[in-house]
Protein backbone atom coordinates (compact mmCIF):
# COMPACT_ATOMS: atom_id res chain seq x y z
CA UNK A 1 0.00 0.00 0.00
CA UNK A 2 1.32 3.42 -0.98
CA UNK A 3 0.64 6.69 0.77
CA UNK A 4 0.47 9.51 -1.73
CA UNK A 5 0.93 13.07 -0.64
CA UNK A 6 2.14 16.27 -2.16
CA UNK A 7 4.07 19.13 -0.71
CA UNK A 8 3.52 22.66 -1.90
CA UNK A 9 6.50 24.93 -1.68
CA UNK A 10 5.85 28.65 -1.75
CA UNK A 11 8.48 30.93 -3.19
CA UNK A 12 8.74 34.39 -1.68
CA UNK A 13 10.74 36.86 -3.72
CA UNK A 14 12.47 39.87 -2.23
CA UNK A 15 11.20 43.39 -2.88
CA UNK A 16 11.61 44.39 -6.50
CA UNK A 17 11.67 40.80 -7.71
CA UNK A 18 8.81 38.84 -9.25
CA UNK A 19 7.97 35.16 -9.15
CA UNK A 20 8.11 33.54 -12.58
CA UNK A 21 6.99 29.94 -13.16
CA UNK A 22 8.18 28.05 -16.24
CA UNK A 23 7.45 24.33 -16.67
CA UNK A 24 6.33 24.14 -13.04
CA UNK A 25 9.57 25.60 -11.69
CA UNK A 26 9.27 28.90 -9.84
CA UNK A 27 12.16 31.36 -9.75
CA UNK A 28 12.62 34.96 -8.69
CA UNK A 29 13.40 37.31 -11.58
CA UNK A 30 14.04 41.03 -11.87
CA UNK A 31 11.41 42.46 -14.25
CA UNK A 32 13.93 45.17 -15.22
CA UNK A 33 15.86 42.51 -17.12
CA UNK A 34 12.99 40.19 -18.05
CA UNK A 35 10.40 42.08 -20.11
CA UNK A 36 8.75 42.34 -23.53
CA UNK A 37 9.13 45.61 -25.45
CA UNK A 38 6.03 47.56 -26.50
CA UNK A 39 6.99 50.19 -29.07
CA UNK A 40 3.79 51.35 -30.76
CA UNK A 41 3.64 54.92 -32.06
CA UNK A 42 -0.16 54.75 -31.96
CA UNK A 43 -0.06 54.57 -28.12
CA UNK A 44 1.22 58.15 -27.85
CA UNK A 45 -0.88 60.59 -25.79
CA UNK A 46 -0.43 62.96 -28.74
CA UNK A 47 -2.12 60.57 -31.20
CA UNK A 48 -5.64 61.77 -32.08
CA UNK A 49 -6.19 59.60 -35.17
CA UNK A 50 -9.51 57.77 -34.77
CA UNK A 51 -9.47 56.02 -38.16
CA UNK A 52 -7.52 52.95 -36.94
CA UNK A 53 -8.50 52.05 -33.37
CA UNK A 54 -6.62 49.50 -31.27
CA UNK A 55 -7.58 47.31 -28.35
CA UNK A 56 -5.48 45.71 -25.59
CA UNK A 57 -7.87 42.82 -24.93
CA UNK A 58 -5.29 40.41 -26.35
CA UNK A 59 -2.16 41.88 -24.80
CA UNK A 60 0.07 39.21 -23.28
CA UNK A 61 -1.20 39.28 -19.70
CA UNK A 62 0.88 38.85 -16.57
CA UNK A 63 3.98 39.61 -18.62
CA UNK A 64 6.30 42.50 -17.86
CA UNK A 65 6.53 45.17 -20.55
CA UNK A 66 8.90 48.08 -21.16
CA UNK A 67 7.40 50.86 -23.24
CA UNK A 68 9.04 52.99 -25.88
CA UNK A 69 7.95 55.67 -28.31
CA UNK A 70 10.53 55.35 -31.05
CA UNK A 71 13.91 55.36 -29.31
CA UNK A 72 12.62 57.11 -26.18
CA UNK A 73 11.60 55.46 -22.93
CA UNK A 74 7.89 55.88 -22.36
CA UNK A 75 5.53 55.43 -19.46
CA UNK A 76 1.82 55.04 -18.93
CA UNK A 77 0.37 58.40 -17.84
CA UNK A 78 -0.70 58.67 -14.21
CA UNK A 79 -3.12 61.50 -14.88
CA UNK A 80 -6.39 61.28 -16.75
CA UNK A 81 -6.08 61.27 -20.54
CA UNK A 82 -9.23 63.37 -20.75
CA UNK A 83 -10.26 62.89 -24.36
CA UNK A 84 -11.80 60.03 -26.26
CA UNK A 85 -9.99 58.81 -29.38
CA UNK A 86 -6.51 59.43 -27.98
CA UNK A 87 -3.66 56.93 -27.95
CA UNK A 88 -5.01 55.01 -30.94
CA UNK A 89 -8.10 53.84 -29.07
CA UNK A 90 -11.60 54.96 -28.15
CA UNK A 91 -11.07 54.94 -24.37
CA UNK A 92 -7.44 55.58 -23.33
CA UNK A 93 -6.13 53.72 -20.28
CA UNK A 94 -4.01 55.41 -17.61
CA UNK A 95 -2.69 54.56 -14.12
CA UNK A 96 -4.74 56.01 -11.27
CA UNK A 97 -1.90 56.59 -8.80
CA UNK A 98 1.72 57.65 -8.55
CA UNK A 99 4.50 55.80 -10.31
CA UNK A 100 6.78 53.95 -7.90
CA UNK A 101 10.10 55.23 -6.64
CA UNK A 102 13.20 53.03 -6.52
CA UNK A 103 12.55 52.37 -2.82
CA UNK A 104 8.96 51.26 -3.49
CA UNK A 105 10.01 48.24 -5.52
CA UNK A 106 7.03 46.67 -7.30
CA UNK A 107 3.68 48.38 -6.71
CA UNK A 108 0.12 47.63 -7.79
CA UNK A 109 -1.92 50.42 -9.37
CA UNK A 110 -5.54 50.65 -10.54
CA UNK A 111 -6.14 51.41 -14.21
CA UNK A 112 -8.83 53.75 -15.51
CA UNK A 113 -10.21 54.47 -18.97
CA UNK A 114 -11.67 57.82 -20.01
CA UNK A 115 -15.13 57.87 -21.63
CA UNK A 116 -18.23 60.04 -21.69
CA UNK A 117 -16.70 62.84 -19.61
CA UNK A 118 -15.54 60.49 -16.84
CA UNK A 119 -11.84 59.88 -16.16
CA UNK A 120 -12.58 56.47 -14.65
CA UNK A 121 -15.65 55.39 -16.62
CA UNK A 122 -13.89 52.07 -17.31
CA UNK A 123 -11.77 50.29 -14.75
CA UNK A 124 -9.47 47.46 -15.73
CA UNK A 125 -7.67 45.02 -13.49
CA UNK A 126 -4.80 46.58 -11.53
CA UNK A 127 -1.34 46.39 -13.04
CA UNK A 128 2.08 46.26 -11.41
CA UNK A 129 4.83 48.81 -12.03
CA UNK A 130 8.51 49.13 -11.13
CA UNK A 131 11.08 51.90 -11.63
CA UNK A 132 14.30 50.41 -12.95
CA UNK A 133 17.83 51.74 -12.70
CA UNK A 134 18.37 53.77 -15.86
CA UNK A 135 15.16 55.76 -15.24
CA UNK A 136 12.61 53.61 -17.03
CA UNK A 137 9.51 51.78 -15.89
CA UNK A 138 8.33 48.24 -16.51
CA UNK A 139 4.70 47.21 -16.19
CA UNK A 140 3.04 43.85 -15.59
CA UNK A 141 -0.02 44.49 -17.73
CA UNK A 142 -3.38 42.81 -17.79
CA UNK A 143 -5.79 42.59 -20.69
CA UNK A 144 -8.25 45.45 -21.09
CA UNK A 145 -11.66 44.77 -19.57
CA UNK A 146 -13.43 45.42 -22.88
CA UNK A 147 -12.57 46.47 -26.41
CA UNK A 148 -11.62 49.67 -27.56
CA UNK A 149 -9.48 50.27 -24.51
CA UNK A 150 -5.68 50.46 -24.79
CA UNK A 151 -2.78 51.62 -22.64
CA UNK A 152 -1.44 55.09 -23.48
CA UNK A 153 2.20 56.12 -23.39
CA UNK A 154 4.08 59.36 -23.21
CA UNK A 155 7.81 60.02 -23.29
CA UNK A 156 9.30 61.21 -20.05
CA UNK A 157 12.08 63.64 -19.29
CA UNK A 158 13.80 63.09 -15.94
CA UNK A 159 15.33 66.32 -14.64
CA UNK A 160 17.21 66.61 -11.39
CA UNK A 161 16.94 70.01 -9.76
CA UNK A 162 18.76 70.20 -6.42
CA UNK A 163 18.16 66.52 -5.77
CA UNK A 164 14.48 66.63 -6.74
CA UNK A 165 13.45 64.53 -9.71
CA UNK A 166 10.72 65.96 -11.90
CA UNK A 167 8.94 64.10 -14.67
CA UNK A 168 7.40 65.87 -17.62
CA UNK A 169 5.43 64.31 -20.47
CA UNK A 170 6.50 65.20 -23.98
Amino acid sequence: MFNMFSIKIFLFCSSGMDCNTINGIATCVDPCTNYTVLNDAWRSVLNTDSSNLHCDNEIKRNTWHRMFLGENNAQIPNTCVGQIFRCGTAAPLWINGAHPTQADGIVSRPVCGYWSGSCCFYSSNPIKAKLCYGSYYVYKLDTASTCWLAYCTGTVIFQSIEGIVEMCFK
